[in-house]
């Protein structure tokens, strides 16, 4: 970066850095544009103000473009949960089968894992 020439404690021939506006980047301008129409067509659906369908059409065919489609997506998932029984005293297995165990519908006492 070349040394400024200082003029009266002021720094002269210095090129500025170009202030990035926010206000004006593309996406944000694109945002506020989305919002717009979406506000107008809000305000047409609570009757507010009028439009015609070519309008609405429109409207619509711009939002499409500019939000992402949301799809209801079913998930299905197997879900396996292990307890496990931490004890401070120690137990037999016999004391174990006895506190821990679940009848089954064939009437055998099964484990819980």
């Amino acid at each position: 970066m070349p040394e400024a020439e200082w003029v009266n404690g002021k720094a002269v021939g210095m090129k500025k850095e170009p202030i990035r506006r926010i206000a004006n980047d593309s996406n944000t301008r694109a945002k506020i544009q989305t919002t717009k129409i979406a506000q107008r067509l809000m305000k047409h659906i609570l009757g507010d103000i009028e439009m015609t369908a070519t309008q609405v059409s429109a409207a619509l065919g711009l939002l499409k473009k500019t939000l992402p489609d949301l799809q209801s997506q079913e998930i299905k998932a197997d879900i396996n949960t292990v307890q496990r029984v931490i004890s401070a005293q120690p137990v037999t297995d016999d004391e174990f089968k006895t506190k821990y165990s679940v009848e089954s519908a064939s009437g055998s006492a099964e484990l819980l894992n």
